[in-house]
């Protein structure tokens, strides 16, 4: 019988030959895939943004294509464009880069407003239209994205729109010490640990796994606690943007996901509060006496949810 816990145990072994001590991590890319989402990993550099999404890729037998996004990128250079046939009179159709399962959008806070809005089709309806015609993208479907939070020469903020299409946002942060000599000896060898990842499951298999996810039951009282978290979002007065519904729905389908993985075909309030930070901490936007106050957005959310009162019966 297909188990999609122990498929995803696979695939976290099989990535963690590369990323050392980043379960929690891990766990989430593997989550946003389940749920048909997006992933935003935004740290400082050289922690392993890039490692993460190429060793994601690497575990699937998938199509892969990296995007390094600079300033003079084009939108054509990712969605595609059309150009004229001479010997048969016809038009046709180029593909771009991001014709492809798996996209690496590396550093795309440093290409223009113009660049990135050319995604929002994309991540959204998982499809480009070029031209006036729809091309539809090949499934499964995921952008992992990276960018520095600290780093504002030659970027470009990413909008609230493009923010709240990523289903979550992850943060690697720095290893500890014992981490960081697991990592040395890893690399000082001549065999660098990304050569030894090999895929681990095929599209069908994630196909498989994402239509499982829709089947987790999820009860009115979950339901209902995810509409007053987000809610609340909306009502607090550090945040001058909360939670959109398409939050809500991401969040729901996290829990989902939780639930799949901790072989339950149920939803409980726990699986809600796992998955609450991740997927809507990116999402919000501080008002402005909060941010003079130095306050995150995950300290808001922490207090909002714990003064939130948690259903009992399911």
């Amino acid at each position: 019988m297909f188990n999609p816990g122990r498929m995803i145990l696979s695939l976290q072994q099989s990535i963690s030959q590369a990323i050392v001590g980043k379960e929690e991590a891990i766990e989430y890319a593997l989550i946003a895939l389940l749920c048909r989402g997006h992933v935003l990993i935004e740290d400082v550099p050289g922690v392993g943004k890039t490692t993460l999404a190429s060793a994601l890729a690497k575990s699937l037998d998938c199509t892969f294509r990296r995007i390094q996004f600079t300033p003079d990128l084009m939108p054509s250079d990712i969605t595609g464009y059309t150009l004229a046939n001479f010997q048969t009179g016809e038009m046709e159709f180029r593909e771009g880069a991001v014709m492809s399962q798996i996209i690496l959008a590396d550093e795309i806070n440093r290409t223009s407003p113009k660049t990135q809005s050319a995604l929002l089709e994309v991540m959204e309806e998982h499809q480009v239209t070029v031209d006036g015609v729809t091309h539809p993208l090949p499934r499964p479907f995921i952008v992992l994205a990276t960018q520095n939070p600290g780093e504002f020469v030659g970027t470009y903020p990413l909008p609230e729109a493009q923010v709240d299409r990523f289903f979550l946002r992850i943060s690697i942060g720095y290893p500890t010490v014992e981490q960081e000599m697991d990592v040395l000896e890893r690399y000082s060898g001549s065999v660098r640990p990304m050569d030894a990842i090999t895929p681990i499951c095929t599209a069908q298999d994630i196909l498989a796994m994402q239509e499982q996810v829709a089947t987790v039951y999820c009860s009115p009282e979950v339901r209902n606690y995810v509409a007053v978290l987000a809610a609340a979002t909306r009502k607090d007065a550090s945040f001058q943007l909360g939670a959109s519904t398409r939050a809500a729905i991401a969040l729901i389908r996290g829990a989902q996901a939780c639930a799949l993985l901790d072989d339950r075909d149920f939803v409980l309030p726990e699986d809600v509060q796992h998955m609450l930070l991740p997927v809507f901490a990116h999402r919000m936007v501080l008002s402005p006496e909060a941010r003079m106050k130095g306050v995150q957005a995950e300290d808001v959310l922490v207090r909002i949810m714990r003064s939130t009162e948690v259903p009992v019966r399911l």
